[in-house]
């Protein structure tokens, strides 16, 4: 498969599909053509050249899913920087990010001036203050900016150069800057596109942040690939949502497992899922297998689950629009054919099918952490990349992830993993979120202690909730659940055990 560049992506498409819609804002009900799309990044370019950024330059990126996050990443490729991506959810953190990845330029959304102005003089690196909703006091507006620009340089044509710098969830430790090339991206997405039978005919609509790398390789680029219309949403609410893909004709929705139990519950009260919705993909979390059953046995919608990693530029593993068996609902899927899997142990030994061990890749992966060499070096050796969860793989390649490495629990000699004591908790219907960590125990060394969420309309004490796990055959050396009212998260959705940890450790 012949190697591109993102920008190489979009101009090809544009000459193919010029007048059909490219990018749809669901909440402003606003469109864009690939022709658009093309000409206005051209722009970006342009404007950005007029400020200096050049090639290798990194560009803060903190805003709101919209149109315009979507030309300015574009505008940033074709310019040759680094677009560098700082989520709306840690800009009291704001600096701290900046110092990470040195910004020359920060293009940000006027709602977020606070936060831009109060860190301001601790931004040095920043030459250049962009505010996509028009000027604001230190900030130049986009249009403004956009209407300015001069011819600049050509787009970059390198397809191992990086181009995208995503933050790490931050679920087990800092957030790292993974970055991104443009080849094993581009490969990565075609092959997405591929497995989930993706074409122009699909329409789609993603609410994930534009922070996460999630958006990129299962909504925005794969669309590129097929001429997809790809729908993007800035704030998720259920109901708008439904009567949005019943009027727009969606048939594609990629989302993490809250909102796609979300559009459950909404089909449910409706008495059907939306009329042309065909395919939900999920990611970010472990897939409870009742979630994906009753998509496929109530709603008659595929549910396909995927593993990846901000690393990666694509997924570990991609389940199939089919059905499986029911003894393959807890699996994740099968790796696709840009990458190399293996479940190996702490030697670097492939284990046996059906033995947990580190999912490692090799095929296609990040350039490094930014500013991070000692720990690029840790997690790339000997042509892999080491993802830090463990998983099983079964004969046919089916991958089952189980926790992150650093999530195993040790109690008494003998390992646990979260994953398994988890989908057993969320049988539970009235367990909305379930969280199992490991904390320290004088004579066993570690026990497992699970976190979960409720329904809102459930009141039920812990013992309730963990005498219906052991009911089920749960393992029964989990003997402690507590019940919060909100399960703390990471800027890119996932569950923060870390604070978990801290919060019910002793």
């Amino acid at each position: 498969m012949l190697a591109e560049t993102f920008p190489d992506m979009l101009h090809r498409a544009a000459a193919r599909w010029p007048e059909r819609t490219f990018l749809r804002w669901s909440d402003r009900d606003r469109s864009l053509t690939f022709a658009e799309v093309d000409d206005l990044s051209d722009r970006a370019a342009d404007a950005l050249a007029t400020l200096d950024v050049g090639r290798g330059d990194r560009v803060g990126l903190l805003a709101h899913n919209g149109l315009d996050y979507l030309v300015a990443m574009f505008g940033t490729w074709k310019a040759g920087a680094i677009t560098a991506h700082i989520s709306v959810q840690v800009a009291a953190d704001l600096a701290q990010y900046a110092a990470d990845c040195t910004p020359s330029v920060l293009i940000y959304t006027h709602d977020l001036y606070d936060a831009v102005d109060r860190d301001r003089d601790q931004m040095t690196s920043v030459r250049h203050y962009i505010c996509m909703d028009g000027a604001q006091p230190g900030a130049v507006g986009w249009a403004d900016l956009l209407a300015s620009a001069r011819p600049g340089p050509t787009p970059p044509t390198d397809p191992d150069a990086p181009c995208h710098l995503s933050y790490t969830s931050g679920s087990t430790g800092r957030p790292k800057g993974a970055v991104l090339k443009f080849g094993p991206t581009a490969r990565a997405t075609a092959c997405i596109a591929e497995r989930l039978g993706l074409s122009g005919d699909d329409a789609s609509l993603g609410a994930t942040s534009p922070a996460s790398s999630y958006g990129l390789v299962a909504n925005w680029l794969p669309g590129l690939h097929v001429g997809m219309t790809v729908g993007l949403r800035s704030r998720w609410d259920v109901a708008a949502v439904f009567d949005d893909l019943e009027a727009n004709h969606v048939t594609y929705v990629p989302g993490n497992p809250i909102l796609l139990a979300d559009l459950l519950a909404e089909s449910r009260r409706r008495g059907g899922p939306p009329s042309r919705l065909r395919l939900v993909v999920s990611g970010g979390a472990a897939v409870p297998p009742e979630l994906k059953r009753a998509y496929f046995d109530e709603l008659s919608v595929p549910f396909c689950e995927s593993y990846g990693q901000s690393e990666l530029g694509g997924f570990v593993a991609l389940g199939r629009p089919t059905r499986e068996a029911d003894d393959l609902l807890g699996a994740v899927g099968q790796p696709l054919p840009d990458k190399v899997v293996s479940a190996q142990d702490d030697a670097g030994a492939e284990v046996a099918p059906g033995e947990p061990g580190e999912l490692c890749i090799r095929g296609g992966f990040m350039w490094g952490y930014w500013g991070l060499p000692d720990r690029t070096a840790e997690v790339l050796r000997d042509g892999w990349l080491r993802t830090g969860d463990v998983g099983t793989m079964d004969a046919d390649g089916y991958v089952t992830t189980l926790g992150r490495v650093s999530e195993r629990i040790t109690q008494g000699g003998e390992v646990l993993y979260p994953r398994p004591i988890e989908e057993l908790l969320l049988a539970d219907d009235r367990v909305a979120l379930a969280a199992v960590i490991g904390v320290p125990d004088a004579a066993l060394g570690q026990v497992p202690v699970a976190v979960v969420t409720l329904g809102t309309e459930d009141v039920v004490d812990a013992d309730v909730v963990l005498a219906a796990y052991l009911a089920r055959g749960g393992d029964p050396r989990l003997r402690r659940v507590e019940v919060v009212d909100v399960m703390p998260m990471t800027a890119t959705g996932k569950m923060d055990k870390i604070s978990l940890r801290k919060r019910f450790g002793a």
